[in-house]
């Protein structure tokens, strides 16, 4: 079998050198990856050229640091690979949407965003009415089974999401979670060449992840115009994307602590969130770096005058942080609702490819930052940590240790930042021409994962975006599986997933 293309993160290749294998042979390919410990990235499909629709996968072997890509032809079906790969089922259902192709044999096919086919043949045809919510649900038979259904109107200011619960009792036996209530189509506004709201639009995947998603962005386009981004816009943007990480994860802390009711914790950590958002609309006027990162570098540097300011606020941030939390860990009635709920197992983690703080609490040292080092990381990793218990006191200590990494790492870097210019000299080139390019970054959340395809003349003919979210939301179904439904607000909480980034 001809072997798999192999780049490194944020690398390019011709689209001609990407072997197209046989559809016996992707799925063998496919498979047999994940069978030695890699997992899928990305798998979706695109309309070249030739009039093909091409499936292309992406797989990431987190031992290697090297990303293999490999594609087949499909004209209206193949062979599933879900039944012996799980982590395609969520890939293959939005394919199967969004261009008509059928995985036979898939076990549960049905939509996942609701969304018209991107297909043009079958527009034509007039298939792309698509009634949005209208779906067959998951359900158990019984006497004493009842179902709940919330959502997809929340109580809260919050994106629309269906949960759908089978229960005996209080007891969870099934959740099936259904978005796509709000689907955007930003993929499909990416198709064609950049312009002066692609940026924008890509700030907006998911609004608290702006940095991660506009370095995987910048790390497409810098790749296929052969840009070298300055060593002090690597810095800049490392800094900011764990000023990032730090506001999401205290927030999320003091989320954590709300849904218990233990105020102090809650009451701390929102201010504190906002005391660190305000770091870094110092840096670019923005609270959530909106207009920082841009190809080629940043937008606004980091003066000499402000760093001494930026540290004496840092150092204020961290110690109101580390008293905030204390207050969690110190008290036994906050443990005893962490421990032991909303269970993830690690073999379930990896045989669906759950990524970020969720995998990471399951004891799976997966992190692109020290795997797929990018940017900054290449010369400065973050050691990757872990916990080993998998259920919602895992995925709070996590978020803990990430929180003191990224303040030591913050303030570290502001006080060796590079010299040198924040912009690489720009002289408008086109995009290479008939080439593929994958960016990855680690955002607060897990890992992202950015791919483009170019057409014959450099423009964009693909752009496939994969949030953590994506991965992750199966995570939390699984998590709530035998707990007690009125666990489920800690449990939603423990995970925190995007809605609009999994809607893009």
């Amino acid at each position: 079998m001809t072997e798999a293309l192999r780049i490194r993160n944020c690398g390019k290749a011709a689209l001609g050198d990407v072997p197209c294998l046989s559809v016996s042979d992707f799925r063998t390919h496919v498979i047999d990856s994940v069978g030695r410990g890699e997992s899928i990235a990305s798998l979706f499909a695109a309309p070249l050229e030739d009039g093909y629709l091409r499936v292309f996968a992406v797989m990431a072997s987190h031992k290697t640091s090297l990303l293999s890509i490999a594609c087949m032809n499909v004209k209206d079906r193949y062979p599933s690979l879900t039944p012996d790969c799980p982590q395609a089922h969520l890939f293959e259902r939005e394919m199967a949407e969004q261009w008509q192709m059928e995985p036979i044999g898939h076990p549960w096919l049905k939509p996942v965003r609701f969304q018209p086919s991107l297909n043009e043949s079958n527009r034509q045809h007039g298939t792309e009415v698509v009634e949005c919510g209208v779906t067959k649900y998951f359900s158990i038979s019984g006497e004493e089974i009842h179902e709940v259904a919330v959502g997809p109107v929340h109580a809260g200011v919050i994106e629309p999401g269906h949960f759908r619960f089978q229960c005996h009792g209080e007891t969870v036996h099934h959740l099936e979670i259904s978005l796509g209530y709000q689907h955007r189509g930003i993929e499909r506004t990416l198709v064609g060449e950049p312009n002066t709201k692609t940026l924008s639009q890509i700030q907006t995947l998911s609004g608290d992840t702006t940095i991660a998603h506009s370095i995987a962005y910048c790390g497409i386009l810098e790749s296929l115009t052969q840009c070298l981004v300055p060593q002090r816009a690597d810095a800049i943007r490392g800094i900011a994307q764990e000023l990032e990480r730090l506001a999401n994860h205290v927030g999320d802390l003091g989320a954590l602590a709300a849904d218990i009711g233990f105020l102090p914790t809650q009451s701390y950590c929102g201010r504190i969130r906002g005391d660190i958002l305000n770091i870094t609309a110092e840096i670019c006027g923005n609270r959530f770096g909106r207009g920082l990162v841009r190809p080629g570098g940043v937008h606004f540097d980091i003066v000499p005058e402000q760093i001494e300011k930026l540290q004496s606020r840092l150092a204020s941030v961290q110690r109101d942080t580390q008293e905030a939390v204390n207050l969690l860990w110190g008290t036994p009635s906050v443990l005893a609702r962490f421990e032991g709920t909303g269970v993830l197992d690690k073999s379930v983690c990896e045989e669906l490819g759950f990524v970020g703080v969720a995998a990471r609490a399951c004891d799976i040292a997966r992190d692109v930052r020290k795997d797929f080092p990018y940017g900054m990381f290449q010369s400065c990793q973050i050691p990757t940590v872990t916990w080993n218990t998998g259920e919602i006191f895992a995925r709070a200590m996590v978020r803990w240790l990430e929180v003191q990494q990224s303040f030591a790492f913050v303030r570290e870097q502001l006080g060796i930042l590079p010299t040198g210019s924040v912009l690489a000299p720009s002289d408008k080139q086109r995009l290479l021409a008939r080439h593929i390019a994958i960016s990855l970054t680690e955002g607060w959340r897990g890992e992202i994962c950015h791919v483009a395809i170019t057409d014959g003349e450099g423009r964009l003919l693909r752009y496939k975006i994969v949030d953590p979210s994506f991965h992750n939301w199966f995570a939390l179904a699984y998590a709530m599986r035998d707990e007690q439904i009125s666990d489920f607000p800690l449990c939603n909480k423990s995970f925190n997933l995007s809605y609009c980034g999994h809607d893009l």
